[in-house]
């Protein structure tokens, strides 16, 4: 029997090209085994017929992939019109087909009202929980059930009718936008219906998938190549403000004690580094002048 390499305890950040037609768990899985890690965490599901950017955060880096999950994304996305699915891409079953009369001009006007703050409710097709119970499961099961709307931002949207039945989308929203339901609206906002047939993760925040590595290429590295893959563990914070607090501020945060500092300029959420700029995690600079530990890496504890 083949000996299996022992799991290694490995910090850091992986951008990762995700392929079509697998699941984002199975591709971390995947990851997760080439770099023989201890501990492995995906910062958002994307569809098996989705591909492109999957931040495949290592270790401690685990602990901050929510700033990943509510941060803006950018998708590119193929739609057919005339045509809708119950899971409102093309890995679902066909529920109705209309005639298609759209001109591009029609396109135009329609996406006006998807533009700016909107009000968005999710798909059944999701991965969102009822009761523990993702929709998706329940969607599976043939049942359906009221889903609340929620408050969403696109601060770009634009599309190119390719065919007379072939959109191609291009979107910027916040965090928790769902590329299909954007589909299947604009489709019965054109009359005819739709549904995506490809759909392609191009960005997270400032990072972009021109960047990322593909499964395939990591397949075919030795261990030294795809260690130099890994981006610092602060990659997944770097959208907030950073603060520098001097050593022995940082052993008081590290221990959960609040600080008290006046720096009325800063507000909410900061990353916070020595003056050696060891990152040491987020705090929450509270409106009382108070610096508050939000997630700290307590390996740091013991700085000296």
């Amino acid at each position: 029997m083949r000996k299996r390499n022992p799991k290694r305890d490995i910090n850091g950040i992986l951008l990762l090209d995700k392929p079509t037609g697998v699941g984002s768990n199975r591709v971390l899985q995947l990851a997760k085994r080439l770099f023989n890690a201890n501990k492995a965490g995906h910062t958002g599901s994307l569809d098996p017929l989705a591909t492109g950017l999957l931040p495949v955060c290592f270790g401690n880096a685990t602990r901050f992939a929510e700033y990943f999950l509510h941060t803006d994304k950018h998708y590119q996305a193929t739609l057919k019109l005339g045509v809708t699915t119950d899971s409102l891409d093309s890995d679902g079953a066909i529920v109705d087909t209309r005639d298609v009369n759209v001109s591009h001009n029609d396109v135009d006007a329609a996406l006006q009202a998807f533009r700016g703050k909107i009000s968005q409710i999710p798909p059944m097709y999701s991965a969102l929980k009822r009761s523990g119970t993702p929709l998706y499961k329940l969607a599976r099961a043939g049942q359906e059930v009221e889903r609340q709307p929620r408050q969403m931002e696109v601060y770009e949207l634009s599309a190119e009718l390719l065919e007379s039945e072939v959109l191609q989308l291009e979107v910027k929203s916040s965090g928790g936008f769902y590329v299909r339901q954007l589909a299947s609206d604009l489709g019965e906002a054109l009359g005819c219906g739709a549904h995506i047939t490809a759909l392609r993760r191009m960005g997270v925040r400032e990072l972009e998938v021109q960047n990322a590595v593909t499964l395939e290429a990591l397949e075919s590295m030795d261990g030294a190549q795809r260690e130099q893959l890994l981006h610092p563990v602060d990659l997944a914070v770097n959208g907030l403000p950073e603060f520098i607090v001097t050593k022995e501020q940082a052993v008081g945060l590290l221990y959960g004690r609040k600080l008290e500092i006046n720096k009325p300029e800063l507000a909410g959420l900061v990353r916070a580094y020595t003056q050696d700029r060891i990152f040491l995690g987020v705090v929450d600079w509270a409106a009382e002048g108070l610096l508050k530990p939000r997630k700290m890496l307590a390996e740091h504890a013991d700085l000296n």
